[in-house]
């Protein structure tokens, strides 16, 4: 059995001292929302650090991380991202993806993704900056990262899935196939046929739902939503589980759900793979983490 975690949206916190000057264009909009929202009990450092502990308890063999690892991608804020995924485990055993927080404003993305490369690079990449989408073996599975992130403008949080990506996600999906592997895509927006809101929307998320139609994949996770949800996509033979999980630093309040994030059990084989989610996180401010759920994601669950 292969485990697998998934995390995403840690928006790690505090944000840094900043000057005017770090404040230009939209950032300035997001600093606001830090200091009027998530900085004030919307997401807390101590929850993050819970949940840290938890996924760590547990000892996957893998964990993926979907987006939005900071908040509004100032250089201040790199080097601590990048200690926060060495918490996680060693670069090969952490499979990230940029969120559009993580290419807040032109030229971040660039500057996020070569900080954090050593999460990110494909196991055949040897340059600075990681290449997209990118493949990485890890026992029977294959974990193909895609990246959605884009710089955009103010009030705006789209990603984009571009036709050059595809191509390449199509040749790694049938690659992956024949070698017999249980394929995971990892993307920060999801494509799903309805977005949560038209400002958030993934640009090509029909491309992207065309490609995995095609070729297949086993599992596709996201980020994006801070929201616990599965739907499915179609597959060649079988419908895909598409999976969203909460923000990893959500504060639980007494009628809210918290922060969360999923285990995936993987076994069987080619053409026979059984997966299990356990969703794990705080049901509410007094539970503490526990285990939510515990269910196979089987095809007869998707939606006619």
């Amino acid at each position: 059995m292969f485990r697998l975690a998934h995390v995403s949206d840690p928006h790690l916190g505090p944000l840094p001292d900043v000057r005017p000057r770090d404040l230009m264009g939209k950032r300035v909009l997001g600093w606001i929302n830090w200091r009027l929202n998530r900085g004030r009990g919307g997401m807390r450092p101590a929850v993050l650090d819970a949940l840290v502990a938890d996924l760590r308890a547990h000892a996957p063999d893998h964990v993926a991380v979907t987006g939005d690892i900071v908040n509004i991608a100032l250089d201040a804020e790199l080097e601590p991202a990048r200690r926060w995924l060495a918490s996680l485990g060693e670069g090969r055993d952490v499979s990230a993806v940029p969120g559009n927080h993580d290419a807040y404003v032109p030229g971040a993305l660039k500057r996020t993704t070569e900080s954090w490369a050593a999460f990110m690079r494909g196991d055949r990449d040897t340059g600075e900056a990681p290449r997209w989408p990118y493949l990485r073996r890890r026992g029977p599975v294959a974990v193909i990262g895609v990246s959605s992130a884009e710089a955009t403008l103010p009030f705006m949080a789209t990603g984009r899935f571009e036709p050059g990506q595809a191509l390449k996600l199509a040749e790694l999906l049938d690659h992956t196939a024949r070698e017999g592997l249980y394929r995971v895509v990892l993307i920060h927006h999801p494509p799903a046929k309805k977005p949560i809101h038209w400002a958030g929307r993934l640009i090509g998320a029909e491309r992207f739902r065309e490609v995995v139609h095609a070729h297949g994949a086993e599992l596709v996770l996201h980020g994006h939503t801070h929201r616990s949800t599965v739907e499915w996509l179609n597959g060649p033979s079988r419908p895909i589980p598409l999976v969203g999980v909460p923000s990893a630093s959500r504060n639980p309040g007494t009628d809210r759900r918290g922060a969360g994030w999923n285990l995936f059990e993987i076994d069987g084989g080619p053409g026979a793979w059984r997966t299990t989610r356990v969703e794990r996180g705080f049901r509410d401010a007094g539970s503490g983490l526990v285990e939510i759920s515990r269910r196979k994601l089987l095809p007869t669950e998707a939606e006619a």
